[in-house]
């Protein structure tokens, strides 16, 4: 699978869970994630969707799998706070919480640097 077909999978299924079609969504990420076993965009998605079905251990464990993929993103790390609060596990939610916060104070003090360099 391309790149392309990758972002247009995960797209497509995006649309589907804006539109309430949970199921062929789910399929569809499934699908990306398998092809694409590294693709962040796919786990992140999954997550999130599991997460809004109250799937909580769907959801972790393919929050964890985004996460491995890449740590240092903000939301993924808000997300799998998210999910251990609703597990009830309020010291992993505020470890990624905390982790969340320090990727978000470190965006924000390099953007006044990128502006001052005139990078927008």
């Amino acid at each position: 699978m391309t790149n392309e077909e990758l972002q247009t999978l995960i797209d497509d299924a995006t649309y589907d869970y804006a539109m309430g079609e949970m199921e062929p969504a789910v399929a569809k990420l499934n699908q990306a994630a398998k092809a694409a076993p590294d693709s962040f965009a796919a786990w992140h998605a999954l997550a999130e969707i599991h997460f809004s079905q109250r799937q909580l251990d769907d959801a972790l464990q393919a929050a964890e799998r985004a996460h491995g993929i890449d740590p240092k993103d903000l939301f993924i790390n808000t997300t799998l706070s998210r999910i251990w609060m609703e597990r009830g596990d309020k010291a992993m939610a505020e470890k990624y919480g905390a982790q969340a916060k320090m990727l978000s104070w470190k965006d924000q003090l390099k953007k006044p640097q990128e502006q001052a360099d005139g990078i927008n």
